[in-house]
Parts: structure tokens; C-alpha cells; sequence
């Protein structure tokens, strides 16, 4: 089996977590509508996560591609993090038999009898990589699941579970604003022949024409715990985003567009997965995508946002320290 198969042609997924609240309030209709778009305009990954407003996002997902061909998508599934009834964090779960478990009620909720690519959404530390992994690789030899993707892992962990079975790609964070993978991670990756679905291609949405500096976040936005839109970090990054428009101006794009359009040019192993939850998010996005940059473009780009100017961390402290990606 070709584990990159997902991959050969799809040049962008949607990742569907903002339309469970997770960005403050979505309206369901909207983000209904915005997966039909974006199957409708070629986007043939859909990203989710079971933990995604407890099982809400899935049972989305499912609505949204009822009566489509089964083959004309690929669902990728994210699973571990555990969460109690008030929405709290409760740490991660990836043990083999909880593994099968919670691809038993995705498999259910998703309203489907396989999931394209299944991922633990985090390193669980108290759970040997081989074991999570071997328990997938028995799910895809059940036939519940297709390819196995890693998320948020170091280099060494890729390694480990490449050696017990293929993996398909490394879902990580991955923007003009968070290069760190370029390091160590993303030269592994390809020395193994990993694909890369780079999420948070707009930062968050501070890579955008909505940042404003200091704006309070709206109720259930978890970006109000993010350092980078702290009141400390704002105004600086802000400044970043004023060089990028510039730049995009003369491109007659936006910052978003330009943003993705970077990410697209790292190679046709990085896939951005768009995080847009409204229609008209996903059309500047889709137009991001068409967008090509010449070699000067790329240099003007990466001197006006330099890999190490943002200020503040991706995530808030505890976050941090429970990255594999950043040990």
C-alpha cells in the first residue's frame, strides 16, 4: 500500500476544528456549507478531531458529507486528548486499547466504515510510541483504517514509529510566523518520505486582515490563552503583519493569501490545512492556494517576517512543555 497516497494530488485540506467552537462561536448551517465548498472547489481532505466540542465536529463532518462518494474525500482523524464535561484539558490517552476505542466512536459518529488517516493528536508520554502505533497498524490491517499520521512529534518519535510501520504524514503547526520544524523535524520527514499538513498556516488568524491588536477574543476563543495575542506581544507582531500587507498589496492578495501561498511553496509535501469555518473564508483561502511566488518574492517575504521575529511562543507555557515537536 502506498501510505502517501492521500497526498499525490491534494494540495490543501480544510481543517474543521473552529466550527466547534474552539475559535468562540460558528454557526452550523455556515460550516456545513463551507465543507460542501470546499470538497465542491477540489479540497479533498477534511481534518478533524474527536475531541473537537466532545464528538461535535465529527457528527459536523458526517452531516456534511452525507450521500457523497465515499472516495471523492479523505477523512483524517485525530484522537487521545481527553476532556471533561466543562470543556477542560484533562491530558492525553493513547494506550492500545484506548486507541481502538475511540476509533470505534469515530468510526460511528463519522458514519463511515474507515478513517483515511488516524493520528494521536499529541505524544502521550506514558505510552510507548511503538505501542500507539502498533495498535493503529492493527486497525489498518482490520481495514478500519487506511494510513497512520503522526502530530505535534520530534524527530526521534518519527523515527520510532516509522520503524514499526509506514506513516503517512506529520500534521504540525507550520507558517511564516512558526518555522521551527525546519530544523530537524521536516528534514526527517523527508529523509523518510513523511508528507507534512502544516496547520496553522495564518498563525491563528494573527497572518490576516482580522487581527487587531489588543482586541479581547470573543467567549470560548482559546487564542485569549495564546502568548502571541497577549497585549505585550500584539502591538509587535502587529507590525509584522503591516510589512506582509505591504508586500501582498503588490500582489493585489491579502496577508492571509500571501501566508498560504508561502506555506505552498515550501514543496508538494507540505499541505496547508485551511482553517476557515465561513465561506468566504475558504474563497481567500482557495485564491491563496492559485497564488505563486517568484524566489525574490519568497526572500522579500521571509526578510520582512524573519523566522524569529514574532514574539511570544505558539502556545501558552503548559502547552509548550507537553510538545514532543519542541523537546
Amino acid at each position: 500500500m502506498n501510505e502517501g497516497r492521500y497526498f499525490a494530488t491534494i494540495v490543501a485540506g480544510l481543517g474543521c476544528m473552529g466550527m466547534s467552537g474552539m475559535y468562540g462561536p460558528a454557526d452550523e448551517t455556515e460550516s456545513v456549507a463551507t465543507i460542501h465548498a470546499a470538497l465542491d472547489g477540489g479540497i479533498a481532505l477534511l481534518d478533524t478531531g474527536d475531541f473537537y466540542g466532545m464528538g461535535h465536529n465529527e457528527l459536523l463532518v458526517a452531516r456534511a458529507v452525507a450521500g457523497r462518494d465515499r472516495d471523492s474525500y479523505a477523512l483524517s482523524v485525530k484522537f487521545g486528548a481527553q476532556r471533561g464535561p466543562d470543556g477542560s484539558w484533562l491530558g492525553h490517552d493513547a494506550r492500545p486499547a484506548a486507541v481502538k476505542t475511540a476509533a470505534a466512536y469515530s468510526l460511528t459518529r463519522l458514519g463511515t466504515d474507515h478513517i483515511d488517516i488516524y493520528r494521536p493528536a499529541r505524544l502521550d508520554a506514558g505510552v510507548p510510541i511503538e505501542e500507539t502505533v502498533g495498535a493503529i497498524a492493527e486497525l489498518v490491517e482490520a481495514g478500519y483504517v487506511r494510513a497512520i499520521g503522526l502530530s505535534e512529534v520530534g524527530a526521534e518519535t518519527i523515527r520510532r514509529a516509522a520503524a514499526v510501520h509506514p506513516i503517512s504524514d506529520l500534521q504540525i503547526e507550520y507558517s511564516l510566523l512558526s518555522r521551527g520544524i525546519e530544523r530537524a523535524i521536516l528534514p526527517t520527514c523527508r529523509e523518510l518520505g513523511i508528507a507534512i499538513t502544516a496547520y496553522g498556516v495564518l498563525s491563528r488568524g494573527l497572518l490576516s486582515d482580522s487581527f487587531t491588536p489588543g482586541a479581547a477574543p470573543q467567549p470560548g476563543d482559546i487564542r485569549g490563552r495564546f502568548p502571541r495575542f497577549a497585549q505585550e506581544h500584539a502591538t509587535h507582531n502587529a507590525r509584522l503583519v503591516d510589512a506582509l500587507r505591504a508586500l501582498a498589496a503588490r500582489r493585489d492578495a491579502t496577508v492571509a493569501q500571501l501566508a498560504i501561498a508561502w506555506v505552498r511553496s515550501r514543496g508538494d509535501d507540505v499541505i496547508p490545512l485551511i482553517g476557515a469555518r465561513r465561506r468566504d473564508q475558504l474563497a481567500e483561502a482557495l485564491t491563496g492556494l492559485q497564488l505563486s511566488l517568484s524566489t525574490e518574492e519568497i526572500e522579500e517575504i521571509e526578510a520582512a517576517a524573519p523566522a524569529a521575529a514574532v514574539r511570544g511562543e505558539r502556545y501558552g507555557a503548559p502547552q509548550m512543555a507537553d510538545l514532543d515537536s519542541e523537546r
